[in-house]
């Protein structure tokens, strides 16, 4: 077995040089190949598809319940505010600075620290298994999505965002919907034709004003917002056509599909979801990981933030180094403590259910 400073040390190592080799979202394939060919390494049978990379601890007991362990590689673009190179992975004052150091880098290379530090225990009460996966940054359907029929059964999953190692219990789901209020058109100056635009500020008020009758003990109620709409073509026309969209943020007290099907009793638009993959998820606050964390002085709470727990039909957890503030800023960076703390912290959790 690796000792934990050890690592520690390879993690960081790994981080540099993922930082150093640009994954945008659909462009992986050389962070893939990196992940992919550290854990050969250390001796761990891989598989790949795509840009995704997964394995099982060696001594996988299918009579066993499996932990996952999921982080992604691919990164959004640098924006404008850069005044470093996004790709040179410096570390100044204990920062690791770079593209993806913060958003996913530092969890990632931490959950392999902790996979590897698992990978040949033998008597273990889970099996593991590791999945680092792509197109998080744009929920595409080629990242954890595609892999997740080839992972098996799985008991409960960890997340690795960063969320300064506290337990994000749950996670808000996302659904994009496009509505459509139909009229009639008619001239404005004679009492002709059926104002869609008035027919969708009816609706608007009800997303403005309805409250959903369940609400999530973490969360509170859904947050429905109304922020794009269009409607017309001359000033002389009453329109006939009034297409909106609503940003509607669901908790973990329903269901996509049953918001979904709420929506659509209560309004009279036409409504049609971009999506409804983008689940709200949670895992209960007595499950044995969380109450790990806990015991560990962590503590929990709802993310407002999206990420592949939305493709989870399982339990999970949101938890890694890094805070998520510096996701996306310019100049990037992780503490390198930060991935120290997280792999003790993840490694610790996890032996204590096991």
């Amino acid at each position: 077995m690796i000792n934990t400073d050890t690592l520690f040390q390879e993690a960081v190592q790994l981080l540099r040089h993922l930082i150093a080799t640009p994954s945008f979202s659909k462009e992986e394939n050389l962070t893939a190949n990196i992940v992919n060919a550290y854990l050969e390494q250390h001796g761990v049978t891989t598989h790949r598809k795509m840009n995704n990379v997964w394995a099982w601890n060696k001594y996988f007991d299918p009579a066993k319940p499996t932990i996952l362990l999921n982080s992604h590689h691919d990164t959004v673009k640098p924006n404008s505010g850069y005044t470093r190179d996004p790709f040179e992975a410096k570390i100044e004052d204990g920062k690791l600075y770079g593209l993806g150091s913060n958003d996913a880098g530092g969890c990632l290379v931490s959950l392999i620290a902790t996979f590897l530090h698992f990978y040949e225990k033998q008597g273990l009460k889970y099996n593991f298994c590791l999945a680092a996966t792509a197109e998080e940054e744009i929920s595409g359907v080629n990242g954890l999505e595609l892999i997740i029929p080839e992972l098996g059964k799985l008991e409960f999953g960890i997340v690795g965002e960063p969320t300064l190692m506290q337990l994000a219990i749950a996670e808000r789901g996302l659904m994009v919907l496009d509505c459509t209020a139909h009229g009639k058109a008619g001239h404005a100056a004679r009492e002709e034709g059926e104002n869609a635009i008035y027919k969708a500020i009816q609706d608007i008020e009800w997303f403005r004003t309805y409250r959903f009758p369940k609400e999530s003990e973490v969360f509170g109620p859904i947050k429905m917002s109304v922020t794009i709409i269009n409607a017309g073509s001359q000033h002389n026309v009453v329109p006939a056509l009034c297409t909106y969209t609503v940003d509607v943020r669901v908790t973990d007290a329903y269901r996509n599909e049953e918001v979904l099907e709420i929506i659509r009793e209560h309004v009279q638009s036409e409504v049609k979801p971009r999506s409804i993959r983008l689940k709200p998820s949670s895992i209960d606050k007595e499950h044995p990981i969380v109450q790990a964390g806990i015991a560990l002085g962590r503590t929990t709470y709802g993310s407002p933030t999206t990420s592949d727990q939305s493709l989870l039909d399982i339990p999970s957890l949101k938890i890694g180094p890094g805070d998520s503030a510096r996701s996306h800023t310019a100049d990037e960076f992780v503490y390198v403590d930060e991935i120290r703390e997280g792999i003790e912290l993840y490694i610790k959790m996890l032996e204590s259910i096991n």
